[in-house]
């Protein structure tokens, strides 16, 4: 586990592919009690340590996640989330060949663009569908995004979401016939090595529920040769 922000109110890791966040059906072990474990060992904590969850990252995604130290924060952070006061970016890598349709939709110009789609989830595929319209139980997705990186075959975009739906980014690339890389579930034409996608929660900024002050972090790059070169260079 690696930490990349915390003080007396908050901490910030730095989540794996495969990890999950909080305790499901799974019975694999959560980052929340690894997270807790670490907490009791480096304060010397007695008894049970208390750790509030306040958003989640899907198991194969890496990237930023923020947990709550204190009942105070969490509470605050539950609202901050809720009203779109915490900021976040994320980077995902797709496929898409240059010369060809699919990259003319992640146009090189620098420039935001945005991405409205209506979708709906199905419960028991643990998936969401995307339609250019409204339909019945479909609830409004919209996202920004811009081309910060491009290769022959790659893609990498910028992401910045405008609403929270079940699994937004996958659905709305992957309506747009650019599935993020290695998602199956999305379309993606095979699977990453090691099990993940090339979905990253890049940064994360908001102001700090209880001192006020302004909070930037951001997340390492992904151990993988592909993110180093679509990466955009310092």
């Amino acid at each position: 586990m690696e930490v990349v922000y915390e003080d007396n109110h908050i901490i910030i890791v730095n989540k794996k592919s495969g990890e999950i966040v909080q305790g499901d059906k799974t019975g694999d072990r959560p980052l929340s009690d690894i997270v807790k474990d670490y907490i009791k060992e480096k304060y010397q904590k007695p008894g049970a340590v208390f750790l509030g969850v306040v958003h989640r990252l899907d198991r194969p995604v890496s990237g930023l996640v923020a947990f709550a130290r204190t009942s105070k924060a969490l509470t605050r952070l539950n609202k901050m989330f809720a009203e779109g006061e915490v900021h976040k970016t994320y980077w995902a890598i797709v496929r898409s060949e240059k010369g060809t349709t699919k990259s003319e939709k992640f146009l090189d110009d620098g420039e935001w663009h945005t991405l409205e789609n209506w979708l709906v989830r199905n419960e028991k595929q643990n998936k969401s569908y995307a339609y250019d319209h409204e339909v019945p139980r479909s609830k409004k997705a919209v996202l920004k995004y811009r081309t910060i990186g491009l290769s022959d075959h790659y893609t990498l975009v910028e992401v910045q979401l405008l609403t929270g739906r079940h699994h937004q980014i996958r659905c709305q690339l992957a309506a747009m016939g650019c599935p993020i890389k290695g998602d199956l579930k999305y379309g993606a034409a095979r699977s990453n090595p090691d099990g993940s996608i090339s979905l990253l929660s890049r940064r994360m900024t908001f102001t700090h529920p209880v001192s006020k002050e302004d909070i930037i972090v951001e997340a390492p790059l992904p151990n993988d040769t592909l993110w180093q070169v679509l990466a955009p260079k310092e």
